[in-house]
């Protein structure tokens, strides 16, 4: 079924959806145009096998031409999710413990609710043939899986992006009590300012050599990295953290292991005396 009416207003807010390292224009475009019929509009490409802009792309958008033409190009997912709160990694396998996962009912509730609260938010969508890598789930906040035959678990990329457009849009249709939380008085950070607390506090623990063996440093910060990403942090609680890792960060490297701090003789005579 096709049909576009000029007349009528063109719906364009919702979800940044983020597609890592498509293989083929035609995909693309077909994502495009399923985003374009439920009223997203954002869409961001990282490392696109064929390269962008893409004539297959842009003729399978059927078109969408407002999605292909705003379309941004990444080298790197952290790079392309750097400005978003929130973010959903779309899977079929499970990893049990790995991220909270939510129905995609659930999840365009939560991502209906954060719009309302005016923060960014995106879904991740992986590679045609395997999806995304643990690194990159780990980049995400929780997790989305939709429910199919276990017998036949064969949804392709454009069908995925359909899926959860449809939940964006209906979520909307809703009523707002519905939404399973308020939104948050205070801001959630964004994606950049969480990269910046994991080189902040990696850095740190590199220094004090917390990454031993070196050949288990990868995994380890996989570790790290997924057990910080677990909440929700707000701007002012990433502030808060990574002013105490440089409180300590300073503390330690002025004083190593094994001294301590000279005692102010002044300041310990009025703790003595403020305890009689």
């Amino acid at each position: 079924m096709a049909g576009t009416n000029s007349e009528r207003q063109l719906l364009t807010e919702g979800p940044v959806i983020i597609l890592v390292e498509p293989q083929m224009g035609e995909n693309i475009g077909m994502v495009a145009r399923a985003m374009a019929n439920f009223g997203l509009s954002v869409l961001r490409l990282v490392n696109p096998r064929d390269g962008w802009p893409n004539e297959k792309a842009q003729a399978a958008a059927s078109k969408a031409d407002h999605v292909i033409e705003g379309t941004k190009v990444y080298d790197t997912l952290e790079q392309a999710i750097a400005d978003l709160n929130f973010v959903y990694a779309t899977t079929a396998r499970e990893r049990d413990g790995f991220k909270p996962v939510r129905s995609p009912v659930v999840a365009a509730q939560t991502l209906r609710a954060k719009f309302q609260a005016g923060e960014g938010s995106g879904i991740l969508f992986g590679r045609e043939r395997w999806g995304l890598t643990n690194e990159e789930v780990a980049l995400a906040d929780e997790i989305v899986t939709f429910p199919v035959n276990p017998a036949f678990a064969s949804l392709n990329i454009a069908q995925a992006v359909l899926l959860m457009s449809y939940e964006w849009m209906k979520s909307g249709m809703e009523d707002v009590g519905s939404v399973p939380f308020q939104a948050m008085s205070q801001t959630q950070s964004t994606k950049e300012q969480l990269f910046g607390l994991y080189d902040q506090l990696e850095e740190a623990l590199d220094a004090r050599n917390y990454f031993h063996p070196p050949a288990k440093k990868p995994k380890m910060v996989d570790n790290l990295r997924a057990v910080l990403s677990r909440r929700a942090f707000t701007e002012q609680e990433i502030s808060v953290l990574r002013g105490v890792i440089s409180s300590l960060d300073r503390f330690s490297r002025k004083y190593p292991r094994g001294r301590r701090p000279p005692v102010d003789v002044k300041e310990q005579s009025e703790d003595d005396s403020s305890a009689e």
